[in-house]
């Protein structure tokens, strides 16, 4: 049961710090003048950090011939990742940390539930219901108040 708690509050701290790296980004694209240059700086420090974390901790990085047994679309992720990051990088000037998280997490949870209700890309099923309608039906309203107000 302790396990759970662990992961209840690692997804918090990494939702937190998301609000952070969209103005660190925000920064850093008006420092080079393009949203998408300012994404790809961010990926590549993320890379780096990622590999020295491998090495650091002694990944078998001959797993990675593994990758190319996978089917093209998986490889997809990548492009949405970069999409998400350059996404943020325009919104946050224009609409503020508020709204864009507001309406990403939206927009996460409604896919979300669809994702569950059919088992999409192999995730368990977790069928729509009323309840979990009226979660997203807050989310909505949390949005609007944070637009209007």
């Amino acid at each position: 049961m302790k396990t759970i708690y662990f992961f209840i509050i690692l997804a918090i701290v990494s939702g937190a710090v998301l609000p952070i790296q969209a103005g660190l980004n925000t920064k850093m694209g008006k420092a080079v003048g393009d949203p998408v240059y300012a994404a790809f700086i961010s990926f590549l420090v993320g890379s780096v950090g990622l590999f020295i974390y491998s090495l650091a901790t002694k990944v078998d990085l001959g797993q990675i011939t593994n990758a190319q047994s996978v089917n093209w679309t998986v490889w997809t992720a990548g492009l949405l990742g970069a999409f998400y990051v350059a996404a943020v990088i325009i919104l946050v000037p224009k609409i503020g940390v508020a709204l864009t998280f507001g309406l990403v997490v939206t927009g996460q949870m409604v896919l979300s539930l669809v994702l569950d209700h059919f088992g999409l890309l192999g995730v368990p099923l977790h069928h729509i219901n009323w309840q979990r309608l009226v979660g997203v039906l807050f989310l909505i309203g949390g949005v609007l108040l944070i637009r209007n107000f």
